[in-house]
């Protein structure tokens, strides 16, 4: 009902710290792969005069907060605060850059932010009107002119007393950005049932519960650490893992953090399992390592069969969007047919369906859509705000459609086709093909561009652009350097393209649209 109260942060966390006040909430592991235990009792108090402090800088209901913390252990209090309040944060990879951070606050029209040191110097505050509320995590002597600093000592100085919002279902709970395929990126809001909803991400696929320990190793800023980084792990009671492995991908470090702490489930994207079976697994069989989940692209056959064959686990692939909880995916005890998505979850009605919304029958290829007449389900987001057009064409009959492409076997698993639009997943981050094109033809050397994936073994996808030069514009390992680099400094590193060819026109359709899919294909019939 929409006017079920409803707060995660009170109904969830409070309830924990009052039925197990001193089990572990957060296993924080630094830099020298020592951890300290937060508790549910410890994450209460903190989140309690977090609010007080948040409160006390002027952020209340409904206030959109900006907030790109990384890995830092105050992410979760402050998630839990703002809650809390009713506030309604919107994370942050910390790969974005000023360009990306601005576009977002601007879009949400959010006056308030709370970053890292480095985010809040690379916001470049001083070349526009002040925020209401700028707030830098971290020691003070870190934090730039201009903003608040905001760190443990300070919040434990703070009273527990506050003036808690009485949220309801219906009242918004966080935005996420996603990367659109015809544009920039789309606003996703959920509301507050969306992180009860995570409880089947976290029984049905994860199989956590009060006695695991879960790590999963995504970036915060990602819709990804909402299903299994907060959410859904904290919906159960299980303990989460907070890393300390920032920038590049290590698979020795994520041994050895596996072999050396009690981490009984592993969630990452296909790209780490491809870099960890080049490593010997078999220690594995030593550590209180008992599950391992793969998300945000398909996983190849190959590599699960090779850490099955190591370590005696087996990778279980879950499917689901920014817009959703998971949909899709290989249960714990359940067979697992490699490559395969799996089933769907309880909680949804799902279906492959025709252009006219109609089920498909077994192995026919169509659109992955969930039900949601006459009963919408918890989990799927709002709407893409600001977009209404946007929202309306992810709905044909009565099924929401995920924009992916599918089929299911006469068991009941589904397997994973393609896009049915450009997006390319490259190392389980979504990118947009439009915001990369936009940024090349900004080069004064480019009249077109387009953007596709392109295959990779360790990736899986790679950004790779076709581009048309200006007449007399020599297209050399110089040119493709330097264009390479005008993306990296314009939008987040993960964008840039890996790849690019140089073209002297592109396939067009008649109406003189730029024809993807010809290029697509191409590349992955090479």
């Amino acid at each position: 009902m929409p006017g079920t109260p409803k707060n995660f942060g009170r109904d969830v966390m409070d309830r924990w710290a009052d039925l197990r006040p001193h089990d572990t909430a957060l296993y924080l592991i630094d830099s020298r792969e020592q951890a300290t235990r937060w508790s549910f009792k410890d994450i209460q108090g903190l989140s309690d005069r977090t609010a007080r402090w948040l409160v006390d800088q002027g952020i209340g209901f409904g206030d959109r907060v900006m907030v790109v913390l990384g890995k830092d252990p105050l992410f979760w209090p402050l998630m839990v605060a703002l809650n809390k309040i009713g506030a309604v944060p919107m994370p942050g990879t910390t790969q974005l850059t000023s360009q990306d951070l601005w576009y977002r606050m601007d879009t949400a029209k959010a006056e308030c932010v709370i970053a890292l040191p480095i985010i809040a110097d690379r916001m470049k505050l001083g070349d526009r009107s002040p925020l209401r509320c700028q707030i830098s995590v971290g020691p003070e002597a870190d934090t730039p002119s201009g903003w608040s600093a905001l760190d443990l000592e300070i919040i434990n100085a703070q009273n527990d007393s506050f003036p808690f919002s009485p949220t309801v279902n219906a009242d918004p709970c966080l935005i996420y950005f996603t990367s659109g395929t015809t544009g920039h990126p789309k606003m996703v809001l959920h509301n507050q049932a969306y992180p009860f909803a995570h409880r089947i991400t976290a029984e049905y696929w994860l199989g956590l519960g009060q006695e695991t320990l879960h790590w999963n190793v995504s970036d915060t800023g990602w819709a990804k650490a909402a299903w299994s980084s907060l959410f859904g792990p904290w919906m159960v009671g299980s303990g989460i893992v907070v890393d300390p492995m920032s920038g590049k991908f290590s698979a020795p470090d994520l041994l050895n953090i596996l072999r050396a702490h009690p981490i009984t489930s592993l969630c990452a994207p296909p790209t780490v399992y491809r870099l960890l079976v080049q490593e010997d697994l078999r220690m594995l069989r030593q550590s209180s390592l008992r599950s391992l989940a793969g998300a945000g692209e398909p996983l190849n056959p190959e590599v699960i069969d090779t850490v099955r064959e190591m370590t005696g686990l087996t990778i279980r692939d879950g499917y689901g969007q920014t817009e959703t909880v998971v949909l899709i995916a290989n249960p714990p005890q359940f067979p697992v047919k490699p490559g395969s998505m799996g089933k769907p979850a309880p909680a949804f009605d799902m279906a492959i369906i025709d252009q006219e919304g109609h089920a498909l029958s077994a192995n026919q290829e169509g659109d992955i859509a969930v039900k949601v007449r006459p009963d919408r389900p918890a989990g799927l987001f709002v709407e893409y705000l600001g977009d209404s057009e946007g929202t309306r064409s992810r709905f044909v009959g009565d099924y929401y459609i995920t924009g992916d492409r599918a089929y299911q076997d006469a068991d009941g698993y589904y397997w994973f086709v393609g896009r049915a639009d450009d997006v390319i997943i490259s190392s389980g981050y979504r990118i947009g093909p439009f915001e990369v094109e936009s940024l090349l033809i900004e080069h004064p050397a480019v009249v077109e561009a387009a953007v596709v994936a392109s295959p990779d073994p360790i990736r899986g996808e790679v950004v790779k652009a076709f581009v048309v030069l200006k007449a007399g514009v020599v297209g050399d390992e110089a040119l493709i350097s330097s264009l390479q680099t005008h993306v990296k400094e314009a939008t987040a590193p993960y964008k840039y393209p890996r790849r690019i060819e140089f073209v002297t026109e592109l396939p067009k359709t008649i109406s003189g649209k730029i024809r993807r899919v010809a290029l697509r294909q191409s590349e992955w019939s090479r």
